[in-house]
């Protein structure tokens, strides 16, 4: 595991949808010339905090996920711009607990053991949509997701659509959204009323 995690600012929306609502045309959003075969992802994710919740608190979420391109240990802090979120890859180990790196991260906002808060399985097609360029505008996923609330055995299952936006996407982030919330809306879904996965899960 490397010390130096990447990092990434996102800024996205989801979008809640019934099991029988169909995507729409994305290309009549403003800027999207194309978009990309579907891509399938199996994703299997484990939150973790601290046992007084220190980090949900704090605005700050911790994983380790298996599946997809981005695969590894993930920390999410909120922040008025968007989420930043810094990543390391996954160690050999598949039973590993936070690495040292991880942990050390996290410190800004917590210290001590973490403990097991959720687990959340995802069943998601991603598919790129491009400009005239090829440039990625935004990301779209379809999400069908399965989650657990480790502290009380909850269980949940939903369907939900999030949109990010890539490096092509334009520069008024806001009146795009309003674009895609239109577009969704007309195809039969709405803003999601949870910020996060997490957050649904543990009934926020």
């Amino acid at each position: 595991m490397t010390a130096r995690p990447a990092h990434s600012l996102e800024i996205e929306r989801k979008y809640d949808v019934g099991e029988t609502v169909r995507m729409p045309d994305w290309t009549a959003l403003p800027g999207v010339a194309t978009v990309d075969a579907a891509e399938h992802r199996a994703l299997d994710a484990r939150y973790l905090d601290t046992s007084d919740a220190a980090l949900a608190r704090a605005g700050v979420a911790v994983r380790r996920r298996e599946g997809g391109p981005d695969a590894g240990w993930h920390i999410k802090a909120t922040a008025p711009e968007g989420k930043h979120e810094w990543h390391w890859p996954l160690g050999p180990d598949p039973d590993e607990h936070a690495p040292a790196e991880v942990l050390a991260a996290l410190s800004e906002w917590a210290v001590g053991p973490l403990v097991a808060l959720a687990r959340i399985r995802n069943d998601r097609v991603a598919h790129a949509l491009r400009d005239e360029a090829g440039g990625l505008v935004a990301e779209v996923v379809d999400d069908h997701v399965h989650a657990r609330d480790e502290r009380s055995g909850a269980e949940s299952t939903w369907r939900e659509w999030e949109v990010e936006l890539g490096p092509a996407a334009p520069a008024d982030h806001a009146a795009f959204f309003a674009e895609v919330d239109a577009l969704v809306e007309a195809a039969g879904g709405r803003v999601a009323a949870s910020g996060s996965k997490l957050a649904r899960t543990l009934g926020r």
